[in-house]
Order: C-alpha cells, then sequence, then structure tokens
C-alpha cells in the first residue's frame, strides 16, 4: 500500500507538473526516503528486534519511546530541510521548505507501521496505510486544480500521512513521549547506530546521486530518472513485500542448514530478478507510446529511452535482497555493513559519472552497470559468510596435547 501510494503520488504529480518542477518534487521525494531510513535505524530497527511479541504493557511502554526518537528524528532533519529550503530558493528551495514542514508527522506515521508489525498487528499497519491514501484524495484534487504548484503537492502528501499518523495513534493507544528519545539512543545504541549506518547508505548513494544529477545535468533530468524508476513502480510493491518476510524465511532456512540459506537466498534473488526483466521488458517492447504518455504526460518522452537501463538496475538489484537475507540471517552485520558500503560507492559513481557524461541517460546506464557491480561484492560477502559460519560449526582439531579442546570452548 505504501508503495501504491508513492506511485499515485508520483503519476499525479509529473501530469501535473512540468519536468523541472516535478524534479524539484523528487528530490523532496528522495530527501524523504532518507530521513525515513534515520529514523528506522535510531527508532523502530532497535523496536522491532527487541520488542516483538513482548507483553502489552513493554510493547506500548517502548513504542511510546520509539516514536518519541521518530518524531525528534523529523523535527532535527525538518528544520535542516526549511534552512536548506530558504537558502536554494525556487522551485527546489520550495519543495525543502514544504518537506522540512511536513517530516515529523510523516516519521510519526512510519513508527507506528512498524510498531504495528512488532506487535502482530499487520492490519493495523495496512489500516494506517490506507486511511493516508484516502486522505490523499481529496488533498491532490485540491493541490492539482487550484493552481498546482510542488509546494502544495507536498504539503498535500505529507497532511494526509499526517492525518494517518494520527489515526494510527488512536489505533495503538499510545502517546509518543518526544522527551524519551535521548533515553531510547541510550539504551538501543548498540543496534541502532549499527543499523542506522546501513540504512543511511542504502538511501544516501540514490540521493546523492539525484543530487549529483541535478546539480551536473540540470533539475529535468532528475525529474526524468524518477519517471522511469516510477513505470517500474507497481514491481517495487512486490519488491516491498518480500523484503519484509525475507530475513525471518532466511533465518529458518538457516536453522535447516547452511545449504539451505545459500538455495533459499538465491532462488529469492533469482525470482525477484526474472520479475523485474519481465515487467520491464513489457514496458519497452509492448506498452504503447500513448499510454505512457497518458500516464507522465510530457515527462515520459525524455522517460523512455531510461526504461532498458532502470530494468536491468531493478533485476540487478533484485539479487541484493538475497544476499542481505542471507547476511542478516547470519548476524555478521561487519559483512553486511561492508557490502553495503561498496555497493553504495559504486553506485553512486557509475550514476553520477554516467549523467556528467550523458546526462539522464547516462546516469542510468551508469547506475545500471554499478548495480551489476553491487550484486557481485553482495554475493562475494554472502560466500564469506558462509564460509566462516561452516568454519565454525565444524569440529576442532586434536591439539598438541593429544585431546580436543572442550566444548565451552567451541561454542564460544
Amino acid at each position: 500500500m505504501t508503495s501504491l501510494v508513492s506511485f499515485v503520488v508520483g503519476i499525479v504529480v509529473a501530469r501535473s507538473l512540468g519536468a523541472a518542477e516535478f524534479g524539484a518534487f523528487s528530490l523532496a521525494w528522495v530527501t524523504y526516503g532518507l530521513v525515513v531510513n534515520i529514523s528506522r535505524g535510531l527508532a523502530t530497527d532497535p523496536l522491532a528486534v527487541r520488542f516483538s511479541g513482548v507483553p502489552r504493557p513493554l510493547w506500548k511502554t517502548a513504542v511510546a519511546s520509539s516514536s518519541g526518537m521518530a518524531i525528534a528524528v523529523g523535527l532535527a532533519t525538518g528544520a535542516v530541510c526549511v534552512a536548506v529550503g530558504a537558502v536554494l530558493g525556487g522551485r527546489p528551495g520550495a519543495a525543502f521548505f514544504a518537506l522540512g514542514l511536513v517530516l515529523p508527522g510523516l516519521m510519526l506515521q512510519d513508527s507506528w507501521r512498524f510498531a504495528f508489525f512488532a506487535a502482530g498487528h499487520g492490519g493495523k499497519a495496512f489500516l494506517s496505510d490506507i486511511t493516508w491514501a484516502v486522505a490523499l484524495v481529496p488533498l491532490l484534487y485540491l493541490a492539482k486544480h487550484d493552481g498546482p504548484s510542488v509546494t502544495k503537492f507536498v504539503l498535500a502528501w505529507g497532511a494526509a500521512g499526517i492525518f494517518a499518523a494520527l489515526v494510527s495513534g488512536l489505533q495503538a493507544g499510545v502517546v509518543p513521549r518526544l522527551f524519551r528519545a535521548r533515553q531510547w539512543f541510550r539504551d538501543h545504541r548498540d543496534l541502532g547506530l549499527r543499523y542506522l549506518a546501513e540504512n543511511v547508505t542504502i538511501s544516501g548513494a540514490y540521493q546523492l546521486k539525484m543530487y549529483g544529477l541535478g546539480a551536473f545535468a540540470g533539475i529535468a533530468a532528475v525529474g526524468t530518472v524518477r519517471g522511469a524508476e516510477m513505470m517500474l513502480g507497481p514491481f517495487f510493491i512486490v519488491l516491498s513485500g518480500i523484503g519484509l518476510v525475507a530475513v525471518p524465511e532466511a533465518a529458518r532456512m538457516l536453522r535447516r542448514s547452511l545449504r539451505a540459506l545459500r538455495m533459499f537466498c538465491l532462488m529469492l534473488g533469482s525470482a525477484q530478478a526474472l520479475a523485474a526483466l519481465a515487467w520491464g521488458l513489457a514496458l519497452v517492447l509492448v506498452l504503447p507510446h500513448e499510454w505512457g504518455h497518458a500516464v507522465l504526460g510530457e515527462v515520459w518522452d525524455a522517460t523512455e529511452p531510461l526504461l532498458l537501463p532502470a530494468t536491468l538496475s531493478v533485476m540487478f538489484a533484485s539479487f541484493y535482497t538475497g544476499a542481505s537475507a542471507g547476511l542478516r540471517a547470519l548476524g555478521v552485520a561487519r559483512r553486511s555493513l561492508r557490502a553495503q558500503l561498496w555497493a553504495s560507492a559504486a553506485y553512486l559513481i557509475g550514476g553520477v559519472g554516467g549523467g556528467i557524461v550523458n546526462g539522464a541517460l547516462g546516469s542510468a546506464w551508469g547506475a545500471a552497470a554499478a548495480t551489476f557491480v553491487g550484486a557481485i561484492v553482495w554475493w562475494w560477502y554472502l560466500g564469506i559468510g558462509i564460509h566462516e559460519r561452516r568454519h565454525q560449526t565444524e569440529p576442532e582439531p586434536v591439539g598438541a596435547a593429544g585431546r580436543e579442546e572442550m566444548p565451552e570452548m567451541r561454542s564460544t
């Protein structure tokens, strides 16, 4: 539902605004993605790890603190966005200024979703996103028909998310405690900082690529690249849903055997890659030009040549999910972080470097090549992690004294 909302909002904005204003909206959008990953790393990822399936009183106490942490992240990053918007000016500045106003509420809404997942109440998380989608309908209508602008669309999208956050709070029966954010960080910084590094690396490279593309190729190029990604939006719905269950399933495979884990990761990545390829080829070979223009408006003409490299990027990135799930199931955060750092660096270099050479099209092909390299890196580190685990479970060699080490030593 979240991915569907993102897809629909992008379509409406692309059709209502020109390429330049849609590019400004896209910069605000990718910034929101970065802030969400910061909030999840510090607030909801530790909540999901340590407070899933616990008694309700303990869950409510933890959620009050973690949701306060999410609001704190929104307030801090929102202030930065408002300041950046005031400095930039123009369309990008207006988009950042509006984003800064709604970020605290958007972070709260996202934190409720993960709190419901931790309690095993997926239906409430779904209702939260449905509420967001329903509230968007009249707000997008007003933004579109009453002098459309990037500011109005960002505020409409954010206001709907804030309304959904209020409804979710009533569902949870919990009042967020902003002043517990510092205590929450101190209690869970061992997990929070690690997950923050991983999450920011994921979205940070994408965000910097878009910023670099806008700086070197123009703000319209950002909208063009975002348009190609949006056409693959329905596939991202499937990818996001699979990502929610990939790690728990990988953990179950690990309990069977390392071989079962490797096979599961390979099948997961391959199935997603084939699905992405099928969807992308349908867009490239089957979708009539008129239909694409009807969806994206004037943005479609520049977006159409980017569909093939965008498809390849998603196909190669699908293998990330399998390898990442395997590394998390193995509990080797050091390996997964290294893989993410190398893959993200390649993606940033390929996306920005290609944009410098040949604008939006060069950026799309550079990102595709870099994502292929990233897939190899992820599977290289998964192989290392599996090898290390296999070595740990093998019997220790007989020592010089003619006896094995104590079992306690082996398990340690």
